[in-house]
């Protein structure tokens, strides 16, 4: 439940940010599955796992799912797959760090490309300006849950040059372009289950595809290398990055809110939007009629001149509603760690970055909690 600040003389509940939504009956259904893994010994890789994978894959209307221990170790997992060592990889430059970490981590070198500007996400002009010799595969991410119109053109660019296609879809849980969900544009898509997400499994990631050696090469990778579950003969450099039958279950059990926790999170979505139809302040990031969002992040872009940081406070120091973190701040061709692979200025990402907030979305969010970020918006709004 919302806690209680004080703002002047008054006090006001909080709205946070986010919020992880666990009903009673699925905290119980999680204890009972969790209960019978611990009774049975198969604690990795079991029942649990693969009713998650099924279940998964069936959501997002693809044969194959491999479950892993993040999102991270999903990206790298498929860059292994794909064999991209010592090739180019291109990344937006607006995403995650582990987008990137991923990239270094398989062997290949981060090609930081610019974005566009309405979907905050690559597009064929811009990764057609990133396009190196050895370019082997392109990571679109699908920032804040919104699946780019441009992503099919985007396919049939790497299809054309060569090269593969892989989605970063840690936020799009649910998420669609033209009815097919996100995960099912690239030879792979990769999800991730951290708490913030729309679903979450407490830590881990899923890989989707419809590539049967790629799925084959993953459940390799995640069990040591191992030829099976069962033996030492290793055919691979793997790594530790099994998926727990707890961390299964809770994700199993999540997964199956998905349709309630969309519908929610659409209806936040569509008040926010009525509410900053002629707003000075805000401007939201629209969402083509082709895509359906999870709202996993609902972004909106600041009026020039307004500070982010003093918009943030007062928000939360007069009203008590607490921005969600940004997607993201500073540009990866700016984060120290990436000094190397950084090569001159992509000025869309560097804007974005630095000019969106994210509005507080909960997949059980009231309708008094959406009410007081309107009000607070409205109150900030005026004032400018």
């Amino acid at each position: 439940m919302p806690g209680r600040r004080t703002t002047g003389s008054r006090e006001v509940d909080e709205v946070p940010p986010a919020r992880v939504v666990f009903p009673d009956e699925d905290r119980a259904e999680v204890a009972r599955m969790v209960d019978e893994a611990l009774r049975s010994g198969a604690l990795t890789l079991g029942a649990n796992t693969r009713e998650f994978e099924d279940a998964f894959a069936a959501a997002h209307l693809l044969p194959y799912a491999v479950a892993v221990t993040s999102g991270t170790a999903a990206i790298e997992i498929v860059l292994r797959s794909l064999d991209v060592g010592g090739r180019d990889v291109i990344v937006p430059a607006n995403t995650f760090a582990a987008t990137a970490f991923a990239v270094i981590a398989a062997g290949a070198r981060p090609v930081f490309a610019d974005v566009d500007a309405a979907t905050m996400a690559l597009s064929v002009e811009t990764v057609s300006a990133a396009l190196t010799p050895t370019t082997a595969a392109v990571v679109i991410v699908h920032i804040g849950g919104l699946v780019s119109p441009d992503t099919p053109a985007l396919r049939a660019l790497c299809d054309e040059r060569g090269i593969v296609l892989v989605e970063d879809a840690a936020h799009a849980h649910g998420s669609t372009l033209d009815s097919w969900p996100a995960g099912s544009f690239g030879v792979a898509g990769t999800f991730s289950f951290y708490p913030t997400k729309v679903i979450t499994s407490g830590e881990g990631g899923m890989i989707v595809t419809t590539d049967e050696r790629l799925r084959d090469e993953a459940l390799a990778f995640r069990d040591q290398g191992k030829a099976s579950f069962g033996a030492n003969l290793h055919t691979h450099l793997g790594y530790a990055w099994r998926m727990s039958e707890v961390h299964a279950a809770i994700g199993l059990v999540h997964l199956r809110r998905l349709p309630e926790f969309l519908a929610v999170r659409t209806g936040v979505a569509a008040r926010y939007d009525e509410a900053l139809r002629d707003s000075a302040v805000l401007t939201p990031l629209a969402v083509p009629p082709a895509s359906r969002s999870n709202y996993y992040k609902y972004v909106a872009m600041l009026a020039d001149g307004l500070d982010r940081a003093e918009f943030k406070a007062e928000l939360a120091e007069r009203f008590g509603v607490r921005l969600s973190g940004e997607v993201y701040e500073t540009p990866l061709h700016h984060q120290p760690v990436f000094a190397e692979w950084a090569d001159g200025p992509l000025p869309v990402a560097e804007r974005v970055c630095a000019r969106h907030v994210c509005l507080p979305v909960h997949s059980d969010m009231t309708e008094a909690e959406v009410a007081q970020v309107v009000s607070a918006l409205a109150d900030v709004g005026a004032h400018r």
